[in-house]
């Protein structure tokens, strides 16, 4: 047996040589992955609704490749640009052949490229298109075809093809044109989408509504001549409005879409934000800034955390203000001074302590500590009250006396272990105003 395979090589040596060199050259002809192209910063609710968005560096608007395609588009889709996809090799020879004789006889004609063709076209960034580019691309696709199954090719596209200006990728497409996920696409919508990529100059203010329409309209009847839905749907479809021009994105939390862009930019996050809560919260901000700016207040910010699980549930970082008020700013990530927001951090750590009962009484008087002399928001004095009542009425004088006694170290160590970054000068820096504002930290660190 071994003779005989020797005996083969020896007698075929160009021909295996001559093989082996075309199947090399087709293995290695593509590099993975397909595409290296950045993305746009995309953020969604936990409940997977689109906060806001960020294009990506090269000023296109595409988002970070998507799960699966939704049914609607993938039936649309292969209906009009290739119907064959899921048993063709890669290529179409039928629809290449068919092409090439009408080339042949001076009457061109579009349909030759398979979907797994054009996503090859899409990664060599649409080369000059002739008969040489034409067989590197089958080649591809046929080295594709086994590099990855047809869903995922499919995925490829959806994610790639443009459809109209910076506009790169179905889902991008949907939210731009229909202000919805692409899972929620109607089918005149999922239609009109289809046929972009294939002219995406079809979309433009005030221009080519009825080219654009007379394409959608065909396809839907093709999908209705192939059952794929039935007469009320396709006249229903025919009725739906076209796509005209790009729609702003949901922008529900703009700040803490710039932390989710700084931190990862180009991903896909899922936050633990409740969209609901958040539209609330942004209503409530909104009502309280047209408050606060009458008497000239125009920043405000607010962060809510779920107290078992620390998870932001919403984030606001700065007031609905305009540019000149640094209305970009996020507060909520800024050092500011601690106020009176240390209190509870004191008088929890004096009660871990078993120093403090909460009903205890504590001294609400004029005091005098090295000639520094504290005083109450009311300028006035309670004498023996409460230590609950004290905090709960944020008393000045009773924070510092008990600060005093608990030790300004012992509480500076206490607060070292919250993870308070703004709080970065020795203990006695600080001094008996700690408690009053004397620091500095941010509403990130202190919630």
């Amino acid at each position: 047996m071994r003779e005989k395979l020797l005996k083969y090589i020896r007698r075929h040596k160009i021909k295996i040589i001559i093989g082996t060199v075309l199947f090399s050259a087709w293995y290695f002809s593509l590099s993975f992955p397909l595409f290296e192209v950045p993305t746009a910063t995309v953020v969604t609710s936990r409940s997977g609704e689109l906060l806001g968005a960020r294009i990506a560096d090269d000023q296109q608007w595409r988002f970070p490749q998507m799960d699966s395609v939704p049914y609607r588009f993938e039936k649309c889709i292969l209906l009009f640009e290739d119907e064959y996809f899921y048993s063709h090799p890669g290529f179409n020879p039928f629809a290449i052949t068919k092409a090439f004789v009408n080339n042949l006889k001076g009457h061109p004609r579009r349909g030759a490229s398979t979907i797994t063709q054009q996503v090859i076209r899409l990664s060599r960034k649409d080369k000059k298109r002739n008969y040489l580019e034409k067989l590197i691309e089958v080649a591809q696709a046929t080295r594709l075809e086994v590099k990855y199954s047809k869903k995922e090719i499919l995925n490829l596209y959806a994610t790639h093809a443009p459809f109209g200006g910076n506009v790169v990728g179905l889902e991008t497409a949907s939210w731009r044109y229909f202000g919805i996920p692409s899972t929620e696409l109607t089918w005149g919508q999922a239609a009109a989408l289809a046929v972009l990529p294939n002219a995406p100059s079809l979309i433009f203010p005030g221009k080519n509504e009825m080219l654009l329409k007379e394409k959608r309209d065909k396809l839907l009847y093709k999908l209705y001549q192939k059952n794929v839905i039935d007469e009320i749907t396709y006249e229903l479809a025919k009725a739906e409005n076209l796509p005209d021009k790009p729609h702003p994105l949901p922008d529900i939390a703009p700040h803490f879409t710039e932390k989710i862009r700084s931190e990862n930019p180009g991903e896909y996050v899922v936050s633990t934000l409740d969209f609901h809560l958040q539209n609330q919260v942004n209503k409530i901000v909104l009502e309280h800034y047209f408050q606060l700016r009458q008497n000239h207040i125009h920043n405000l910010s607010v962060l809510v955390l779920d107290i078992e699980t620390r998870e932001v549930l919403a984030y606001v970082g700065n007031s609905p203000t305009t540019s000149e008020y640094k209305n970009h700013v996020d507060i909520i990530q800024r050092y500011r001074s601690t106020g009176s927001i240390l209190k509870p951090f004191l008088y929890t750590s004096i009660l871990h302590s078993g120093e403090l009962l909460p009903n205890a009484l504590v001294s609400d008087i004029p005091t005098s500590i090295n000639g520094y002399v504290p005083q109450n928001f009311n300028k006035s004095f309670q004498g023996a009250v409460p230590a609950s009542t004290a905090l709960a009425r944020s008393l000045n004088i009773p924070a510092v006396r008990m600060l005093r006694d608990y030790g300004i170290q012992r509480f500076y160590n206490a607060l070292e272990k919250t993870n308070q970054k703004g709080i970065d000068k020795p203990a006695n820096h600080y001094g008996l105003s700690f408690i009053l504002g004397g620091a500095e930290s941010s509403l990130w660190d202190v919630t």
